[in-house]
């Protein structure tokens, strides 16, 4: 009763200081949570106090850390809450964990409907800053991020912050060289369009920030999935739908058609293209139209999925017409689509050195996929990473490629099975990688297929966004001294998870309590080492502007130990420890001489030089002199590209076009495409050099020519 009345008078008092700050202000309805959302989260906290792998009681130890996590998932930027606001939050630190047994969430939706209220009075403060205007002549400056600054004491410092950040978004349009008028009426839009999907913020949404805060308060990689999160999990591990065949967008709170997937439903209609806008959908021949227009775009993907084989009608208004021009209504029959676009993909690179070539075949992987289900029903052609890169080897093969670049950049992960499963290709049987459960027991993940399907050179490419499912393949790949690493260390995920369908431990008819991504086991590399934190280290390593401080595994705060055990019974396949004084010479001779690799370094150290320093200027004249030298160096490098060989464009942050001062949402459909396009097509140094060193492994390890021979001329490459 004492903590009821405690929560009540918190309301109260949280909503009276809303009140002071802005009266007039409309604020978002009250969310409040379901039934069934108490239900999941008491379920979820009993299965993951009994069977996580670092199994933790929920008690008050516990609470706090989830009222941390929860504070800091809600504000990261202390953009939002003042001082007062966190003291009085803290008067629930305590009880947070006592919210997920009693299920009584209260008290975490209380916090986050103060969070949308705030949210809300910010917002509308900074369109009321569009009336004044700003004196561009003053000499002061922006932090543009507050993570580690100490939260403002009063509404009338946070109220500067907004201040400034308001006149940093008018100064960046300026600078672009629109209107005053046209920057309040594009400003304008902007946070309102803000505001709009604060009110538009369900339950659901709070109910997973809270779960996530809990679940990730016992460990980094433990989360929660509501039915809708799950599904969208579940289809990019098995790259395939029931819908349409259409990639959609938001823009200017319209449902956007922005890619028609070949082969599908919208393309093979011939009725749809890109840019249509879809304003309602309805169900079969004779469903309601339900008009979607200024909807959550995750809402309107919702409606228009559905069963396959049946049929959704869409009222579309054309990519040419106005909005009061004449819409068509289209009727399409849902059918799987396959998303080839998730999948690997295969190029090849030449480099020609002298009357010397060499052709090496690069592999993109986004993604560890396989379709779960698929497999255990015993489907023939289900969906895997392994058997769509075995086809690619096997192109490779029947092709002469005289070496395999597998580029596992930002990959985070996916299947441990395909992790296995992929290594077998270029190792054959043995241990992949070891696991240690809860209960210390050790076991050995290894792949039994017979013969391997790739015997020649093979490099990884990597950099920190490469985690999980990479990170075992990787280091397996570099135990057994198969492959030369090459990047950036990476994230240092050492951890093992599983899927737990809550609706099914529940035994629930329909998809209500979303599914758990639980912790079971660390996994360790077969000689004996774990990528926990320390991730895998390249053999041959390449500039970051990464701060590992700030991504990464060792960026968190409660994640596992690095430890050791054991190696494995294994015996290495290979071993690189020969050449690589070689090609880390040649690798350090090379990128002296080339100016693009040179660039991507200076723009990597110029990002960490503002990252440190923090600050922007507010100063037109300050910001126009720093822009006028940017596009000074980008003119000179675009000069040097137009005389090299390959004629591209490098792909670095400054080559980027001048900043608009515009969000995606807000530049036309087809301005996005293209610059989306022109990001593809850019040169990609680091990929590029990548292949040059497994050209020189593959050269040096052929012709055994020493490295002063080597070294007289440098090779040419050039994509097929």
């Amino acid at each position: 009763m004492k903590k009821k009345l405690l929560w009540w008078v918190l309301s109260l008092a949280l909503a009276a200081h809303g009140a002071v700050l802005d009266a007039a202000a409309p604020l978002p309805p009250e969310l409040k949570p379901e039934q069934q959302e108490a239900q999941a989260a008491h379920l979820a906290a009993e299965l993951l106090s009994r069977y996580h792998y670092k199994a933790v009681p929920v008690d008050d130890v516990l609470s706090v850390k989830i009222f941390d996590k929860y504070l800091k998932s809600l504000d990261p930027e202390k953009l939002f809450f003042i001082q007062s606001d966190v003291d009085q939050l803290s008067a629930f630190r305590s009880l947070l964990g006592q919210a997920l047994l009693k299920e009584d969430l209260a008290i975490p939706f209380t916090m986050f409907n103060l969070y949308e209220q705030r949210a809300a009075q910010r917002l509308i403060y900074a369109r009321s800053l569009l009336k004044q205007g700003f004196d561009f002549q003053q000499s002061e400056s922006y932090s543009f991020s507050r993570e580690k600054q100490a939260w403002a004491q009063s509404d009338a410092q946070l109220g500067d912050v907004w201040r400034k950040r308001v006149k940093n978004d008018w100064l960046r349009l300026k600078l672009a060289g629109k209107a005053d008028a046209a920057i309040v009426e594009v400003l304008d839009k902007r946070y309102e369009h803000i505001l709009k999907r604060i009110h538009q913020i369900k339950s659901s949404d709070a109910f997973q920030t809270y779960m996530n805060a809990y679940t990730m308060a016992i460990e980094p990689h433990t989360n929660y999935m509501g039915p809708r999160a799950a599904e969208d999990f579940n289809i990019s591990m098995r790259l395939s739908l029931v819908g349409i065949g259409a990639v959609l967008s938001e823009v200017d709170e319209y449902t956007t058609i922005r890619e028609l997937v070949p082969g599908g439903p919208a393309s093979l209609s011939g009725e749809l293209k890109v840019g249509d806008r879809i304003l309602g959908v309805a169900q079969n021949a004779d469903g309601v139209m339900a008009d979607i227009m200024g909807w959550r775009l995750d809402d309107s993907v919702a409606l228009i999925r559905g069963a396959a084989d049946s049929v959704v009608r869409l009222d579309v208004l054309p990519a040419e017409a106005g909005p009061d021009a004449k819409h068509k209504e289209i009727s399409l029959v849902r059918k799987k689509i396959s998303l080839q676009e998730q999948a690997a993909k295969s190029s090849v690179q030449t480099v020609t050195q002298g009357d010397r070539a060499h052709r090496i075949g690069v592999i993109s992987l986004p993604s560890f996929y396989e379709d779960f289900a698929a497999r255990q029903s015993g489907a023939a052609d289900y969906k895997s990473a392994t058997r769509d890169i075995a086809k690619l080897l096997a192109e490779f093969k029947k092709d002469g490629i005289d070496g395999v670049l597998i580029d596992l950049r930002n990959n985070g992960g996916g299947s441990l099975v395909e992790a296995v499963e992929l290594s077998g290709l270029f190792i054959g049987k043995g241990p992949v990688v070891q696991q240690r459960n809860a209960s210390g027991d050790i076991s050995v993940e290894r792949d039994v297929r017979a013969s391997v399907v790739w015997d020649g050179p093979v490099g990884i490419l990597i950099n920190r966004g490469s985690a999980s499912a990479s990170e075992i393949f990787a280091a397996a790949m570099q135990d057994y001294g198969r492959a030369l690493i090459i990047g950036e260390p990476s994230f240092g995920k050492g951890t093992v998870q599983t899927m737990i369908d809550l609706d099914r431990v529940a035994k629930n008819d329909q998809s209500k309590f979303g599914q758990l991504k639980m912790t079971i086991a660390q996994f360790f590399r077969i000689n004996g080492g774990t990528t926990q934190l320390r991730g895998v280290l390249p053999d041959i390593a390449f500039p970051s502007a990464t701060d590992a401080a700030d991504f990464g595994e060792s960026s968190f705060d409660n994640a596992l130990p690095w430890v050791q055990i054991k190696p494995a019974d294994y015996a290495p396949v290979g071993n690189l420890n020969g050449v690589l004084p070689a090609l880390l010479t040649l690798h350090d001779t090379r990128v002296k001489a080339d100016k693009d690799f040179q660039f991507l370094q200076e723009d990597i150290a110029e990002v960490k030089r503002q990252r440190e320093k923090n600050l922007i200027s507010l100063n037109e004249a300050e910001r126009r002199t720093e822009r006028d030298a940017q596009e000074a160096r980008q003119a000179a490098r675009e000069t040097h590209a137009q005389g090299a060989k390959a004629g591209l464009p490098l792909k670095s942050p400054s080559q980027a076009q001048r900043d608009d001062g515009l969000q995606a949402n807000e530049r036309t459909l087809g301005k996005e495409l293209a610059a989306e396009k022109a990001r593809k097509d850019a040169k990609d140094v680091l990929l590029l050099e990548a292949v040059q060193i497994l050209r020189d492994e593959i050269f040096v390890m052929k012709t055994g020519v020493s490295l002063a021979t080597r070294t007289q001329a440098e090779p040419v490459l050039a994509p097929n």
